[in-house]
């Protein structure tokens, strides 16, 4: 559904997108990840033909977007970082405009009543855009991107400024929208490519540095093997037991969340599994392990291991 193939963009002397390439499958929900000023908007808008490549190319449904632009266009539904709103209109006028510009002629009005109900923006139908709030905004910034219902959706931070009630709304309604549509969803809000995206492409420094699905992502990179443990006992009895482990680097007090309990953060040396370890040492002290479990790595833990790594630092 969208391929990219060896692309290249140059601000003048700046490479901005340097020779990437990857392929989103129909009906597939993906993250596109990278810090500020990685290639992500730079790569969208080539994506969309706002802007022409350097070289290489990007093609829409089999359609260069470059070569046919108009073609591939009808099967993208885009939502930029800035909605393109008209703030004079109401909600209802700004649909019936998209839609002239769009071309839809056929059974309009029930057209854009499914989307307006897809996007929940019904009850707000007739009101003027300027007097939304700025999750209805960006409610109608999709609504727009659905017009002629595109199988691609392309949407650059589509929940950048918006309070965390607001970021679940929309969140859920992107869910929605993936469950029929190609999409591509590009951010830097970790915790939400993680929640609704199957697939994730990294980007840094114009290169795609990793794409894989997020559970998978942790093997681009070496995470410390550190353990979450519960022991029965007192903190200032099996705190000094676990540090003097040798392959212990550090032991952090968590807490007790059950009583005459204990819970600590432990980080090895290195990449040791200190398991058996721990295990011989608590059991030569006496004191029972009621939980041990590794910490999962985040994906930004990943995230910031990878940009770091592509980066020297």
């Amino acid at each position: 559904m969208i391929e990219v193939t060896n692309l290249v963009k140059h601000y003048g002397n700046k490479k901005a997108v340097n020779d990437i390439s990857f392929a989103i499958n129909e009906g597939e929900l993906v993250g596109f990840l990278g810090p500020n000023g990685a290639g992500k908007t730079t790569t969208m808008n080539v994506l969309t033909g706002y802007l022409s490549a350097t070289s290489g190319s990007a093609k829409i449904n089999g359609i260069d977007i470059l070569e046919n632009p108009i073609a591939a266009k009808r099967h993208i539904g885009y939502l930029p970082e800035q909605p393109p709103l008209y703030m004079d209109m109401t909600v209802n006028e700004y649909l019936d405009f998209i839609c002239d510009l769009k071309g839809v002629k056929e059974h309009r009005r029930q057209h854009v009543s499914d989307i307006c109900e897809l996007s929940g923006i019904t009850h707000v139908y007739k009101r003027m855009v300027r007097n939304l709030s700025k999750g209805y905004k960006q409610r109608v910034g999709l609504a727009q991107a659905l017009i002629g219902n595109p199988e691609v959706l392309i949407l650059d931070e589509p929940t950048v400024g918006l309070d965390p009630i607001q970021i679940i709304e929309i969140r859920n309604v992107i869910k929605d929208l993936g469950k029929k549509r190609t999409v591509i969803l590009s951010s830097h809000i970790l915790p939400e490519v993680q929640a609704i995206c199957e697939r994730v492409l990294v980007i840094n420094h114009g290169e795609i540095i990793a794409n894989d699905t997020p559970a998978n992502l942790s093997l681009y990179v070496d995470i410390d093997r550190k353990m979450q443990i519960r022991v029965a006992g007192p903190q200032d009895k099996v705190q000094p037991v676990l540090s003097r482990i040798p392959e212990m680097e550090r032991v952090i007090f968590e807490g007790s969340l059950e009583n005459d309990t204990c819970d600590f953060i432990l980080e090895p040396k290195g990449k040791v599994d200190i398991r058996k370890l721990v295990f011989n040492a608590l059991a030569h002290a006496g004191y029972p392990i009621l939980m041990f479990t590794p910490v999962s790595a985040s994906l930004e833990d990943i995230f910031i291991k990878l940009t770091a790594e592509k980066s020297g630092k």
